[in-house]
């Protein structure tokens, strides 16, 4: 038997493609009977009643389906019970504890993490026993400012388990700090031992600050800006002695003697007699030159006089006598000294007269 959509009409009373919508009410219709009556098998014995009432329904509505009519249903069916090996929600993975398999995840997770980098050399050897400097994380400012390895410098512990505060505490590189630390350990502390006492404190007038050189705008980068500086007003003793590396009134060899351990350690030193920005302070810093060049301009001034002279100095009595205006006149024309006069001119009289003059100008 062939067929083909034009003898549709032919072959069937329902007008060919005109039999596919009857087609699909009565096979949605059939569909519907089918679950109606599993769901009635599923249901205990004692719904018995409200079965065979869904199954009559099941029945109107298919016949009323092969009629054409749109059949609503009158009930919707629940959703059926999640399986217990379906996995858990999220939010109940979160309420849920973790398991050993969880755990392991995670720590096998940390592990492929990157690492953090390890310290470097300096911050190796700059261990509790030579400062109390914790790290700090990395600075990355505007314009260059700020940098990398940074400590905060606290105090710096002497050989004897003793501590030297910074006042505050100094934000530096850790190659800067590490230099300080030697210097109060090595130097200062000599220094005091001389003195017969102990450091016990440094006055720590600015470290890192993100600005240009001596505040000046659109100036060049500070090594303040860097981390790697440190301005030093004072030195405090245990004895209750203090050094202000500034003041005159110090000694001139303590000054002296501190001037010199740092030019020997830092790259640059700049005090009194370098510019008026540094006439209160010692500037101390690391910075790299070309063939390790460094800058000390420090000036260890005198102390001022205490009482300015008021009065000149008296006239020595070997000094010659002044020359005044009444004398230039009375002999003008004349031989200005008794020297330049013709020897045939003097006389004993002339002689024995200018000597008493000379005698009662030496007199006055």
């Amino acid at each position: 038997m062939k067929f083909n959509a034009r003898k549709a009409s032919r072959k069937w009373a329902c007008g060919g493609l005109a039999c596919g919508e009857t087609a699909m009410a009565l096979a949605g219709a059939l569909l519907l009977v089918v679950g109606l009556q599993t769901e009635a098998l599923a249901s205990p014995r004692s719904h018995g009643a409200g079965s065979r009432e869904r199954a009559g329904e099941a029945q109107d509505g298919a016949r009323r389906s092969a009629r054409g009519e749109i059949v609503a249903p009158r009930s919707v069916p629940l959703p059926r019970p999640r399986p217990p090996e379906a996995p858990a929600k999220a939010h109940e993975q979160a309420t849920e504890p973790k398991n050993s398999t969880d755990q392991e995840g995670e720590k096998a997770a940390e592990q492929a993490a990157p690492a953090p980098p390890a310290p470097s050399p300096c911050r190796q050897a700059l261990t509790d026993e030579i400062a109390i400097a914790p790290s700090i994380p990395d600075i990355h400012g505007p314009g260059g400012c700020g940098g990398e390895d940074l400590v905060r410098l606290e105090a710096v512990v002497l050989p004897d388990k003793r501590r030297v505060s910074l006042k505050p505490a100094a934000i530096l590189r850790c190659t800067m700090a590490s230099a300080i630390a030697d210097w109060i350990r090595t130097d200062i502390t000599a220094l005091a031992s001389n003195l017969g006492t102990s450091v016990s404190e440094l006055d720590n007038f600015d470290s890192f600050e993100c600005r240009g050189r001596n505040r000046v705008a659109a100036a060049q980068l500070s090594e303040h800006a860097r981390a790697n500086a440190l301005d030093v007003r004072s030195l405090n003793f245990a004895n209750g002695q203090s050094i202000a590396l500034t003041d005159r009134t110090v000694p001139r060899e303590l000054r002296e003697t501190v001037l010199h351990t740092v030019c020997a350690r830092f790259s640059t030193v700049l005090g009194p007699g370098s510019d008026w920005y540094h006439e209160d302070h010692i500037h101390l810093d690391l910075m790299e030159r070309r063939n390790n060049y460094k800058i000390c301009q420090w000036d260890v001034w005198d102390p001022l006089p205490r009482i300015a002279p008021l009065m000149p100095a008296a006239r020595p009595d070997d000094a010659p006598p002044r020359e005044t205006i009444a004398d230039d006149e009375q002999h003008e024309g004349e031989p200005t000294t008794e020297a330049d006069q013709p020897a045939a001119s003097k006389s004993p009289a002339k002689e024995s007269a200018g000597q008493s003059i000379r005698s009662a100008k030496k007199r006055r």
